[in-house]
């Protein structure tokens, strides 16, 4: 297949190397010393097994430069979506299927207003992944999922075989008959460590051993949950307190990356996560009390270290 990651960082990085190792032509979009690293030395994969390298078929900041492909990946930050959807329309031809790995469950609806409708699949991922130099994605633990399909959950022969394509190279990537129902049970977990894990400048061993904390995780959640099955979604009547359960499965030291990023002076995705919870909580006339919390104690370190 010919495939592009859009853009190439810890989720199209991973893919890339993956896909790349099978043979698959795989166009990496990047900038920066990242292009370059990758344009240099290839694209390695840190997994901790072994580290893994590959060279792309085209590595460019350019879309342009690679025309219409099988499959795009498209995996970048939620305020970085317009932009990117917008550069990517070069690589879109008829039977193009677009699929974003993005935080959030707003990320499909919000690429059918600049991409075709007919392009545009629906994913979400599990996996622990990072940039840790340029031209290096480091991955942590070996646990990975990718749950995509199309808009509206039916069968498609795009859809199987990029499975199958991700299948062969050994990555996870299982049918799902309610892509939405998979979405929003991954937001109603992340929701709850974005926030809480970031605001809190704290870890999962800090919320599940500290009573007031879990209580606040436990509300995020329930709101969220509350929220998805307000929109029609066919969330689990126990999601809450399976969810609540998982949680204190996860490594002790885990934070979610909106923690990571606003350690490091980065600009955070809270519009599309607890801003998100708030707002269409609003819309739909819930009440989002911790989600909405949350979001203000982040929105001062939103724009990342130029913010006030």
């Amino acid at each position: 297949m010919k495939i592009a990651t859009v853009a190439t960082g810890g989720i199209g990085g991973f893919l890339a190397v993956k896909l790349g190792l099978r043979g698959h032509k795989v166009a990496t979009i990047a900038r920066g010393a990242h292009l370059d690293a990758i344009s240099q030395n290839g694209l390695t994969l840190d997994a901790p097994s072994a580290k893994f390298t590959v060279h792309p078929w085209i590595a460019t900041d350019d879309p342009k430069n690679v025309g219409e492909v099988d499959a795009v990946i498209f995996g970048v930050k939620g305020d970085d979506l317009e932009t990117a959807a917008k550069a990517c329309l070069p690589l879109v031809g008829r039977q193009t299927v677009v699929v974003p790995f993005l935080n959030g469950v707003e990320a499909s609806d919000r690429l059918t207003k600049i991409i075709p409708q007919q392009n545009v699949a629906n994913g979400m991922a599990q996996v622990s992944t990072t940039i840790s130099a340029p031209g290096v994605i480091t991955q942590t633990g070996e646990f990975n999922q990718f749950v995509f399909a199309e808009r509206d959950s039916q069968p498609s022969e795009r859809i199987a075989a990029l499975q199958q394509a991700l299948a062969d190279a050994g990555v996870s990537a299982p049918k799902t008959d309610d892509i939405e129902r998979d979405l929003w049970a991954k937001f109603v977990l992340f929701s709850a460590v974005s926030g809480v894990t970031a605001a809190g400048r704290c870890t999962i061993a800090d919320i599940t051993g500290t009573p007031e904390l879990g209580s606040l995780f436990r509300q995020v959640m329930a709101e969220t949950a509350a929220l998805g099955r307000k929109l029609g979604v066919s969330l689990d009547d126990d999601i809450e307190a399976k969810t609540w359960e998982r949680a204190q499965t996860l490594p002790p030291n885990m934070r979610a990356s909106t923690a990571i990023d606003l350690e490091h002076g980065r600009p955070l995705e809270i519009e599309w996560v607890s801003g998100a919870v708030a707002r269409l909580s609003e819309k739909a006339g819930l009440e989002a009390p911790m989600n909405k919390a949350l979001y203000a104690l982040l929105l001062p370190h939103k724009a990342g270290q130029n913010s006030g």
